[in-house]
């Protein structure tokens, strides 16, 4: 079969390649799957860089996210039949004809779910999901302030806020060229990541209730300066890799009533695949009754993947990307 492979450590292109490899069994739980469509993550270029804690061994498959139909049941599977329509979580060779899943992070797809859009579930709109439900907490009426808000999980971020309940929607994007970007995906307001950034979100709402920062540290004094009594911060990446700066003192987030988490996505599926499980069930649900109304732009076979990659290393990417694999 046919697999994007990154060969070793790299920050550009030229080492990730499409190979012929064998085609992988499932082992006791799991299940394999020939994959229709697979989703690409920021996630990927952070392994293919070499940052810790991403890619097992090199050569590293990568893609975390797919869609497509049963192909083989491991031992003591049950609840999923061969051929039937599933997205789920990889722990990494989901860019590829044929992916192997754990089958306890596999869900069925509803009817009228196309494999290209169940592709983005997994990984991001779980992660959008989780986000404001299990991580913040998101109340009636809150407003919300999101960093890259124009990237897929901003995109998601911004549809799930007002079925939630939420109110007011901020988004924050690091070029000025993305403004329009953030304003598609939803957000009430876009605003740049600028030193005028914490006076204008006051300028435009005040303070906020719950602030979604994927940047690591590098953002937490401007979340601080526009969180509101009783503020949620999730911190839930590291995209310039390396050492996140220290976290702020403890004084300072109890003088403004503020909590701060942490997420993982890959962490929570590997810890507790149930919560991550039923979080995908959830979301191909709003897919199926059209609550959600995910746009994703398919970027053309395992060929493109590595430009693609490239793209969402340069900060040029906007929206969810996913590739067929035909």
């Amino acid at each position: 079969m046919r697999a994007v492979v990154m060969t070793e450590p790299h920050q550009g292109p030229e080492r990730t390649e499409v190979r012929e490899v064998p085609d992988p069994r499932p082992g006791e739980g799991q299940v394999s799957i020939d994959v229709g469509h697979a989703g690409l993550n920021f996630i990927d270029v952070m392994a293919r860089r070499g940052d810790p804690g991403y890619a097992a061994e090199w050569p590293y498959r990568p893609g975390l996210e797919v869609a497509g139909t049963v192909r083989e049941l491991g031992a003591g599977v049950d609840g999923l039949a061969v051929g039937q329509p599933v997205a789920g979580f990889t722990r990494g060779g989901g860019l590829a004809e044929v992916a192997v899943a754990d089958a306890r992070l596999v869900a069925p797809l509803p009817a009228g779910v196309s494999t290209a859009v169940a592709a983005a579930a997994p990984l991001m709109l779980c992660t959008a999901l989780l986000l404001l439900t299990d991580v913040t907490r998101l109340q009636p009426g809150e407003k919300v302030l999101m960093h890259s808000a124009s990237g897929g999980v901003g995109g998601a971020v911004a549809q799930l806020v007002p079925v939630l309940g939420g109110g007011v929607r901020v988004g924050t994007v690091g070029l000025a060229s993305k403004l329009d970007d953030a304003a598609a995906a939803g957000w009430d307001v876009a605003l740049v990541r600028d030193e005028h950034l914490v006076a204008a979100v006051r300028s435009a709402v005040g303070a906020v209730d719950v602030i979604l920062d994927p940047s690591g540290t590098s953002m937490i004094d401007v979340d601080l300066e526009v969180a509101a009594p009783g503020a949620r911060i999730a911190l839930f990446g590291n995209p310039g890799g390396g050492r996140p700066a220290p976290l702020p003192p403890l004084g300072r987030l109890i003088g403004g009533n503020v909590a701060l988490a942490g997420f993982s996505m890959s962490g929570l599926a590997a810890a507790a695949p149930h919560r991550a499980a039923s979080a995908l069930r959830r979301v191909l649900d709003l897919l199926a009754d059209r609550t959600l109304d995910l746009a994703v732009t398919e970027v053309g076979g395992l060929e493109r993947v590595a430009a693609t990659h490239q793209l969402l290393a340069d900060g040029r990417g906007a929206g969810k990307y996913v590739t067929a694999v035909p």
